[in-house]
């Protein structure tokens, strides 16, 4: 069983950069490929980013592509994202998962979910 926690979400105003940490425990990280999704209030849970293992391939939701940045380490068992020139739009709750499956953009994707960590940015 995997576990997932996330940190590095906050407050920021608008334009302004968040990294996002997802420190993963209790499977062979390097094994899964890791995403982020997002969920705004009384919105559904949509994708963000994912980065493949092995290849370390990254793809991107349209609305976040050229700004936001997804990454991994291995080593320590983390996958990151940068979250560059941030808008109001991009506040929800943001979530780590880890799935084993060759389907990346989709929840179907992915077996193991983050509590989450929030991100607001202001106007």
């Amino acid at each position: 069983q995997v576990q997932l926690v996330e940190s590095g979400g906050g407050l920021v105003q608008a334009g302004g950069s968040l990294k996002l940490s997802c420190v993963a425990s209790g499977g062979t990280f390097s094994t899964y490929n890791m995403g982020w999704f997002r969920q705004a209030r009384g919105k559904e849970r949509e994708f963000v980013a994912a980065i493949r293992r092995s290849s370390g391939s990254t793809y991107y939701a349209d609305s976040v592509k050229v700004r936001f940045t997804i990454s991994r380490d291995d080593a320590k068992n983390t996958v990151y994202l940068q979250m560059n020139g941030l808008k109001p739009e991009d506040t929800a709750v943001y979530y780590c998962t880890a799935g084993g499956s060759s389907i990346v953009s989709s929840r179907l994707g992915y077996d193991y979910w983050g509590q989450g960590t929030q991100v607001t940015v202001s106007e």
